[in-house]
């Protein structure tokens, strides 16, 4: 199963793609209109964002600016809550851990994945406090002992119950007393979230490794250092038990020809801070999420600030997410794991299986392994396709909290991904690819394939703002957009199918051939 799950990643994240040539001029003119339009449209959403900055500031309370002139839009949660834990205590583990896990690589190797363990459980204990990381450790010890009986099944079902305990009213008011403030039980609520995709693939790791007698102890320390292995503790990226326990048993001979020097923690410190300043400044000149709080701001919004504010919101999710991925990662690459690669700019996502594969790298090869392949994915027929892809939204649905506009989310990613496949196939049928080579040149082909993804494009990003908004964001985008949008200029109908078309375009990620680049989940 392992095999087969990294042959879907490696066809998945390597398509062999011919580009038909495009007039060097025709280029030019897509460049132009396509960086225009994202710069126009920022820029009407900041003359809107400034013109009701009063109004805005009584009813959601920005906060004071780091820029002189301009108020701070802190109604993102994510963002808010784990930059002040960054700046509490987090930035201080972590520097912490890099400096245990130099020191031991230097002079106690032996000892380095214990010390590393031993520090993460630490921070833990430091941070949620023993109650918390008793939970944590509770579902450890279940989940070992469950996996001892090499289930699949009961493994699934232990670890299922362990993420719905956290939906359980009761049980939360229990978790809400054990601390003064709800930003500490909500990081609980985090760690206890990613703890149980660690959990899962330990379990069905160990349910496929060979039935042989083996060291308990051992296996339950290298799950231990697994799931406190604390700069993925929190929030990730998620990467799989068995790649963990690989990379970490690498010998010290290879660690010291490892790459991870001043030089490189210089500059990916340096990425990472630029990241963090486009992000502030973002929400220093544009209000985005304040003004998605409040229907009657996106009503009156002018049709190309109303377009920027849904660019401003995916670009910012997106830069968000190179943050708080891109220390972690950078520790981890120090420490010689291999971690998921960093989020795929979005502006250049033009289909809902491409969102799946390229925003979060980790978790969609963990959907792979452990979800996918193992019901059957793309090698068993198009039922087990539609099954395996149903089980993995419906997880993440799941895993994310399973609220109502998730719902909505989740139906709109699963229809996306399905015609997606349905248009692969149809397109990459004999007869229509020799009737499409017969009447058509190979340019005009991936023209043809670039407004086809358009309208992907279109719905891909009314699923994000469902995602990032709520379902009055979709809705309000729905009517003004895509049935209002032949009352709107370019900013309104036009910018979102337009803007894909001219990015399509330009990228060359149009084939020379006749099939259209539309994948599937794999």
């Amino acid at each position: 199963m392992e095999n087969r799950a990294r042959d879907h990643i490696k066809m998945a994240s390597n398509p062999k793609v011919q580009t038909a040539p495009l007039p060097r001029r025709e280029l030019l003119v897509y460049w132009l209109l396509s960086f225009g339009s994202h710069f126009y449209s920022f820029y009407e959403l900041h003359r809107f964002s400034k013109e009701h900055e009063a109004g805005l500031d009584r009813e959601f309370v920005l906060e004071k600016g780091f820029l002189n002139g301009f108020k701070r839009d802190a109604l993102d949660f994510e963002w808010t809550f784990w930059t002040a834990w960054v700046k509490k205590s987090f930035l201080w583990t972590l520097i912490g851990h890099a400096v245990i896990s130099r020191l031991c690589s230097a002079l106690y190797p032996q000892l380095r994945v214990m010390a590393l363990t031993v520090y993460g459980l630490s921070a833990a204990s430091s941070i949620l406090g023993l109650k918390g990381v008793a939970v944590l450790l509770v579902h450890v010890a279940l989940s070992f002992f469950v996996a001892q009986l090499r289930k699949p099944i009961l493994c699934w079902t232990c670890n299922l119950l362990f993420l719905c305990t956290l939906h359980i009213r009761q049980i939360q008011d229990i978790g809400r007393g054990w601390y003064e403030q709800q930003e500490e039980y909500s990081l609980l609520f985090s760690s206890v979230s990613m703890n149980t995709l660690r959990l899962i693939s330990f379990s069905l790791e160990h349910c496929e490794s060979p039935a042989v007698h083996s060291d308990g102890v051992l296996q339950l320390g290298w799950l231990l250092s697994y799931t406190f292995y604390h700069p993925f503790f929190y929030n990730g990226p998620v990467i799989t038990y068995n790649d963990y326990v690989e990379q970490m048993q690498r010998a010290v001979e290879e660690r010291k020809q490892h790459k991870g020097g001043a030089h490189y923690l210089l500059f990916r410190s340096a990425r990472i801070l630029v990241w963090w300043c486009i992000a502030e400044y973002m929400i220093h000149a544009m209000y985005m999420h304040a003004i998605k709080s409040n229907e009657t701001y996106l009503e009156i919004l002018p049709p190309w600030a109303l377009g920027g504010l849904a660019l401003a919101l995916v670009q910012f999710f997106f830069v968000k997410y190179l943050v708080i991925y891109g220390l972690p990662s950078m520790l981890a690459t120090l420490d010689q794991l291999v971690p998921p690669g960093v989020p795929r700019c979005v502006s250049i996502m033009y289909s809902f299986t491409g969102m799946w594969r390229q925003f979060d790298k980790g978790l969609y090869r963990w959907l792979l392994r452990y979800i996918y392949v193992p019901l059957g994915g793309s090698h068993h027929g198009v039922l087990y396709k539609i099954l395996s892809t149903t089980l993995a939204i419906g997880f993440i649905f799941l895993w994310h909290g399973g609220h109502d506009y998730l719902q909505c989310w989740a139906l709109m990613n699963w229809l996306g991904v399905l015609v997606e496949t349905g248009l692969k196939a149809l397109f990459g049928s004999p007869f229509l690819c020799s009737f499409l080579e017969r009447h058509s040149s190979a340019a005009t082909r991936r023209r043809c394939a670039a407004l086809l993804c358009a309208f992907s494009t279109a719905m891909l990003i009314l699923s994000n703002l469902v995602f990032l908004g709520g379902i009055h964001v979709g809705r309000i985008f729905w009517k003004r957009v895509l049935l209002q949008g032949n009352k709107l200029p370019l900013g309104g109908l036009g910018i979102f199918p337009f803007r894909r078309v001219v990015e399509h375009l330009f990228r060359g990620c149009g084939r020379a051939g006749p099939k259209f680049d539309v994948v599937s989940f794999k």
